[in-house]
């Protein structure tokens, strides 16, 4: 009833097909408000409280301005429970719920409040820290009030939106604001990478994880960060798209615990002005092809440096980070249709969408008491690997995949390679576990970061 009222109103906003706009003709049509839509919607975007557990080390130096630094690691570790406060949106009536993991991830306990005061206790089904999505299950939830998905990739720059959350944890409050922009990639904060609806209307903290609804009711996106200076909200808002938030819920339930994302095994970098002048583009836009790995599906479908990838599933994509999520919201096992330039020719291509091989296999292995390093976690190198740290496509070798408490102190990092331990060279798991347990009382370990060669000395 409530869709109808609005869309006879034409409160400046498309229909129910997204096709046609109408500025508001009377009075009365303006007094209408976005009332009708707030009842439409609001029950279903949730109050979500998270506790964890964190190992926090308890030292008398903390505070110190000087000594702190220098003591960082120094006194025992003790658990301490951690609250968080943030929203999250239905989207079944069996009580499937949309957050964002930097509200839920790695939660012990989760407690999730309707708008009609109803409660229920929640489990993650699936997290991804790199996309800042999570999908949680109501337990013994039935009939829930829950919003329906929109094709984000209809929805255009002006459109009206709303943001339902629990700023502050104030209670339920909606915002209103526009679209303001589309394809934004690499602006927003904390840990999520890649596409974002941009809007202006007004996000804080704890609307994280709320809702971001067009006119009509629908979600079009998962409200995520903002970009400000003080803290509060600057007009400038960003939300994770439907599209890749449907992809989510399948995986979700599918029995998937993490986020499955095709692989591309390639690099590419953006194209300017200059480029796009040199290659005989019109316009800049599209990424150049700069390395490709022997297993990418994409030197597979006969892809080569140099070539220009322009489109993927008829959407311009002008970032990496738009090209993957393009990828992921089709999913693995599919298949995306490329258009690309090579050699000054349009061609179109069809990629076959897959997750990054796990061979060799990684042979994970943690390091003993008798090892130079003990609890080092360390696998062999393969394009699984390659793709969760973002490795240079051409490396091989070892990675660190957990320093543990002794390789922490010694400055190591998750995702360092390791290159040598004593002057010996480590191609294999089995050839530093043996490098680390031979190694005498001085020892001398080179990694590789990034494009860095950090050499690390010590005594046992």
């Amino acid at each position: 009833m409530y869709r109808a009222i609005l869309t006879a109103a034409a409160i400046g906003i498309a229909t129910l097909s997204h096709a046609e706009t109408k500025v508001p003709q009377s009075q009365a049509e303006i007094s209408l408000g976005f009332a009708p839509l707030v009842k439409q919607a609001a029950p279903a975007v949730v109050n979500i409280y998270a506790k964890r557990v964190v190992n926090v080390r308890q030292s008398p130096f903390m505070g110190d301005p000087f000594f702190q630094n220098l003591f960082r690691d120094f006194g025992e570790t003790r658990p301490r429970v951690e609250n968080s406060l943030g929203s999250g949106v239905i989207l079944s009536e069996d009580g499937i719920v949309v957050s964002n993991y930097h509200v839920v991830g790695q939660s012990t306990d989760i407690r999730v409040h309707l708008n009609d005061r109803r409660e229920y206790s929640a489990e993650v089904l699936l997290a991804d820290q790199e996309s800042d999505l999570a999908i949680l299950q109501l337990k013994d939830a039935k009939d829930m009030p829950h919003l329906e998905l929109r094709n984000s990739d209809t929805v255009e720059v002006g459109e009206l939106v709303l943001a339902i959350g629990n700023p502050f944890g104030v209670g339920q409050t909606v915002t209103s604001g526009i679209v303001s922009g589309l394809a934004r990639s690499g602006t927003a904060t904390g840990n999520a990478r890649g596409y974002f609806l941009q809007t202006d209307a007004p996000i804080n903290p704890g609307n994280s994880g709320g809702a971001l609804v067009d006119i009509n009711g629908d979600l079009i996106g998962v409200n995520t960060s903002i970009l400000t200076r003080s803290g509060g909200s600057n007009g400038i808002g960003f939300a994770i798209p439907s599209a890749l938030v449907a992809q989510f819920v399948d995986q979700a339930r599918q029995g998937h615990e993490g986020f499955a994302r095709p692989w591309a095994g390639m690099f590419g970098q953006p194209i300017d002005a200059d480029m796009a002048e040199g290659l005989g583009l019109d316009l800049p836009g599209g990424i150049v092809v700069s390395e490709l790995h022997d297993e990418s599906p994409f030197k597979m479908a006969g892809f080569e440096t140099g070539d220009v990838i322009l489109k993927v599933d008829g959407q311009p994509v002008n970032t990496p980070a738009e090209m993957i999520f393009r990828m992921s919201v089709a999913g693995i096992g599919k298949e995306a249709k490329i258009l690309a330039l090579r050699d000054g020719d349009m061609v179109e291509t069809t990629v076959s969408l897959m997750a990054a091989p796990e061979d060799p296999a990684r042979d994970t292995v943690t390091t003993g008491r008798r090892s130079a390093v003990p609890e080092l976690v360390l696998s062999n190198i393969n394009p699984a690997v390659l793709g969760q740290y973002g490795l240079p496509l051409s490396l091989t070798g070892v990675v660190v995949e957990n320093p543990g408490q002794v390789g922490t102190r010694l400055g190591l990092r998750a995702g360092d390679v390791l290159r040598e331990v004593d002057g010996r060279t480590i191609e294999t798991v089995a050839d530093a576990e043996r490098a680390l347990e031979k190694a005498k009382r001085k020892v001398t370990i080179e990694i590789q970061r990034g494009t860095q060669r950090i050499v690390s000395r010590f005594r046992l």
